[in-house]
């Protein structure tokens, strides 16, 4: 009776239709993992774990760091050369300025004239351009008195061994310094500079000419004793 029961089950159409659609499930199941894998399809990069070692993120950091120091030397390099540059040219144009100071205007203006235009730039606050006067005015009374006459070429160190030969030579000397100074360095003026500046003006205006009536022709001429 079993038996009969189980070949009828087997022969009812609603039971091959249930076994007929099992293998078609397990047929796409199959088709379909033939083109979808298991892992995805990734590079393998396992070959650069290496890289996570501390020593690796050590020695990146040190070459980086490194990297940046050079960079900011080459630049502190570079703004200093630009700044030597810079400095240097405006010393050239101070000099330049000097020599055609001293070339045309010592021509033109008078000791005296030198004086009162350095008092009116000392008011003014130029304590710079005043003591420049008086060094210009220096220069006109050397050349006036027949001491050192005007010689282009001649520069403030060849006064200043000229002048080593005259009676009194400090305030000579200190307005040959400071115009030194202040065309050719960083210095700056200042009111008590030019109070120096003046008192040694005012030194050479009240050296008598008789001072100097031995060995002046030598100088007068331009030539060194």
């Amino acid at each position: 009776m079993n038996q009969i029961k189980a070949s009828y089950e087997k022969d009812n159409l609603g039971w091959q239709f249930h076994q007929f659609q099992q293998k078609l499930g397990e047929w796409w199941e199959m088709q379909v993992s033939q083109f979808v894998p298991d892992k995805p399809n990734t590079p393998d990069f396992s070959w650069l774990s290496w890289l996570n070692s501390p020593i690796i993120g050590t020695i990146a950091k040190i070459i980086f760091w490194l990297i940046v120091a050079f960079l900011l030397i080459w630049t502190a390099l570079q703004l200093l050369e630009r700044a030597e540059i810079y400095v240097n040219f405006l010393r050239k144009q101070q000099s330049q300025l000097a020599n055609r100071l001293k070339t045309a205007s010592v021509k033109e203006l008078s000791p005296a004239a030198w004086r009162a235009r350095s008092q009116k730039l000392s008011q003014e606050g130029n304590y710079r351009e005043a003591c420049l006067c008086l060094y210009m005015g220096m220069l006109q009374q050397l050349h006036d008195r027949g001491i050192i006459l005007h010689q282009l070429s001649r520069t403030d160190g060849e006064y200043g061994e000229l002048v080593q030969d005259l009676p009194h030579p400090i305030p000579y000397q200190i307005l040959l310094m400071t115009h030194q100074q202040l065309c050719f360095s960083n210095s700056e003026a200042s009111s008590f500079l030019f109070q120096q500046c003046q008192e040694a003006y005012r030194e050479i205006e009240e050296i008598k000419d008789e001072n100097y009536s031995e060995g002046l022709g030598a100088i007068g001429s331009g030539r060194k004793l």
